[in-house]
Formats: structure tokens, sequence, C-alpha cells
């Protein structure tokens, strides 16, 4: 079988309703989820593109996040409505979508002394 050609990896967290930073999932990750499994199947991406549940990916403040593979583009406030756009724009013609964007500096987890070195 070929590698995928993209990963398209959505946080599905689940915090508790107490916890102030709240979870991906409590904002709508299974349904941003399943938009990309249904989309990316009906335009042709079957075992080209893989959308991927993942576990918390430490931008809780930016939820629903998700990250694109191999291109480290991370977006934010994705909603399932979003779906269409980000897989018309960057998963085919490779143009970011900017208004979903999470700048690098924006990041957390990131120690700027630290960019681009091994931990």
């Amino acid at each position: 079988m070929a590698k995928f050609q993209k990963h398209v990896f959505v946080c599905a967290n689940e915090r508790s309703a107490e916890d102030p930073r709240g979870s991906c999932k409590a904002r709508g990750a299974e349904a941003v989820l399943a938009a990309f499994k249904e989309q990316l199947v009906e335009a042709g991406f079957k075992r080209v593109i893989r959308p991927n549940k993942a576990g918390c990916l430490d931008q809780c403040a930016h939820g629903v996040c998700m990250v694109v593979y191999p291109d480290a583009v991370w977006y934010g406030g994705v909603t399932a409505g979003d779906v269409p756009e980000i897989i018309e724009k960057h998963l085919i013609r490779g143009e970011i979508v900017q208004r979903l964007l999470i700048p690098d500096d924006k990041l957390t987890g990131l120690d700027p002394a630290r960019q681009g070195k091994p931990a």
C-alpha cells in the first residue's frame, strides 16, 4: 500500500466541564472529524489523505484545533462548516486558510529559545 500524502489530525480531547481550558470535543471536534472523513472520501482522497482523531494537541485556547502534516500547518476555531474550505484551499490547492491559521508565535508549548532544536 502506498503511503498517505497527508495526515489531518483533529484534536478530540475531552476534559471535565469544570476545566477552564475547555476541550476540543466539547467545542465540536467529533463533527469536524466526521466531516473530514466523509468529504475526503467524496473528493476521492481515500488512502491519499488520512483524517485522524488525536488526543490533546496542546492548543486548548485555539480549539477545535487541528494540524496538517507533513505541512505542519495548525488551524484553530475549526467547525464542520470550515472543512470544505480547508479541503479545497489547503489540501487540494496548497493554500493556507489564513482566517483559521494559528501562527507559529501563538502556538502554545513552544519555547522560543529551543525552536528548531531537539528537546
